[in-house]
């Protein structure tokens, strides 16, 4: 009786032992394989962070530069240079003048902008500078020969047809008659170009923009 009593113990002392070694060499096991999972997973969290992060950096990189609408300025279609008026000389082709005067800020007593006038032959270009800003606002362009041209190579001396299909690429509104065509805003600021038309071809070219 006792000697299956003891027996009986040591079966259960071996076998609890057993399973107490089993458990403690599936711990470190399960606990290394837990821990290769979890780093595994990080790189491909840091990874998929990675990917949207350039992902964002290439739609900011592949944003068009800042333009400008044909209304709003339709010599020039970069905005940086807009603010230049050596943008605005470069393109003339012929002799010119060039000058400056002091003008009252409309919004605000003892504030003195400029207004550049650009002189060449019959033609003129009249830009307006707030000091504040640092902007160079073109007000009035009245061009009598193709001495500049316009952004998309319309100029005096082209043809009806011709610029009728060139402005046709532009988000503007079109009047036409015998004489004259006119490019106007569909909506926003009343600026207007005018293309005065002799003979099937433009023979005068008149912008009118808005500066507030």
């Amino acid at each position: 009786m006792f000697y299956t009593f003891h027996n009986g113990i040591c079966c259960r002392y071996s076998l609890t032992v057993r399973l107490l070694l089993l458990v403690l060499l599936l711990c470190p096991l399960t606990g290394a394989c837990s821990g290769t999972s979890e780093q595994h997973d990080m790189p491909e969290e840091r990874t998929n962070e990675a990917t949207i992060s350039d992902t964002m950096g290439t739609k900011r990189n592949s944003t068009s530069p800042a333009t400008v609408a044909l209304l709003e300025n339709p010599f020039l279609s970069d905005r940086n240079q807009t603010r230049k008026l050596e943008s605005y000389i470069a393109r003339i082709n012929t002799d010119f003048t060039v000058e400056a005067a002091p003008i009252e800020n409309i919004h605000e007593a003892g504030l003195s902008d400029t207004i550049y006038t650009i002189n060449f032959g019959s033609s003129s270009l009249e830009l307006y500078a707030p000091t504040q800003t640092g902007e160079l606002l073109l007000q009035v362009a009245d061009i009598r020969s193709n001495a500049l041209t316009l952004r998309n190579n319309m100029r005096v001396g082209m043809s009806q047809a011709e610029l009728m299909t060139k402005l046709k690429n532009y988000d503007v509104r079109i009047l036409q008659t015998n004489t004259e065509i006119v490019a106007t805003n569909r909506e926003g600021a009343p600026t207007s170009l005018r293309f005065f038309l002799k003979n099937g071809k433009v023979s005068r070219i008149r912008y009118e923009g808005y500066v507030d």
